[in-house]
């Protein structure tokens, strides 16, 4: 059972966690050179309904959230609440972050350091990730729908967990692309996100504050 103590330190983490996730996104989205997935899918739908990218993500997290309670096969309070909770201030902090990061003028630097700030944002969101799954208390929908997919159906791997969650953004970015003929916020970072996100995150398990363990009862 844990203890005050060690509630406490993992609330700070999660608290951390959260923070860090939404500002490496945003590093991602202003590079301009490829989000990672679930993000180039929101930054889609948000340019293609003409809604606030922070409100489009928080709708988008609702939907998913309500698909991982049909994944668990029975409806999970804890589950569909924390997804919500996490939800909320994350959309809204990487909105923010992205227009914090508009006085550096990413789109003004070279395509190599564009690409460097990208993959230094796809590292932060596979640790914050990683982070806040071992936390054991809330997560974004997403992630639960990786994890969920992770533990329940693909025996621990944390790899396939991601590629296979990845299937619903990558059809509805291929959805907008058809509707608008347009495609935002897809690139070199997004193709590196669909094939190593799941094994970094894997590999900030064991590296990034290793005294944090997984939980899960699925």
């Amino acid at each position: 059972m844990d203890t005050k103590g060690d509630f406490k330190k993992r609330m700070g983490y999660l608290a951390f966690s959260i923070i860090f996730n939404a500002a490496s996104n945003a590093l991602m989205i202003d590079s301009d050179v490829g989000s990672a997935v679930w993000m180039a899918s929101g930054v889609n739908i948000s340019n293609l309904i003409k809604v606030d990218y922070g409100t489009t993500l928080f709708v988008y997290a609702i939907l998913v959230a309500i698909t991982n309670q049909f994944l668990l096969g029975k409806f999970d309070g804890h589950i569909f609440i924390s997804n919500i909770l996490f939800s909320l201030p994350f959309s809204y902090l990487v909105g923010f972050f992205t227009k914090l990061y508009i006085p550096l003028h990413f789109e003004q630097m070279n395509m190599f350091l564009r690409i460097l700030i990208d993959i230094i944002g796809l590292f932060g969101v596979s640790m914050a990730v990683s982070i806040y799954q071992r936390c054991n208390i809330i997560q974004h929908p997403n992630d639960e729908l990786a994890y969920l997919l992770r533990f329940k159906y693909l025996h621990g791997s944390a790899g396939w967990g991601q590629i296979v969650s990845y299937s619903p953004p990558i059809i509805i970015m291929i959805i907008c692309y058809l509707v608008s003929g347009k495609i935002y916020s897809v690139g070199i970072g997004t193709i590196l996100a669909i094939f190593f996100q799941g094994y970094i995150i894997g590999r900030m398990d064991k590296l990034i504050v290793p005294s944090l363990k997984h939980h899960y009862n699925l």
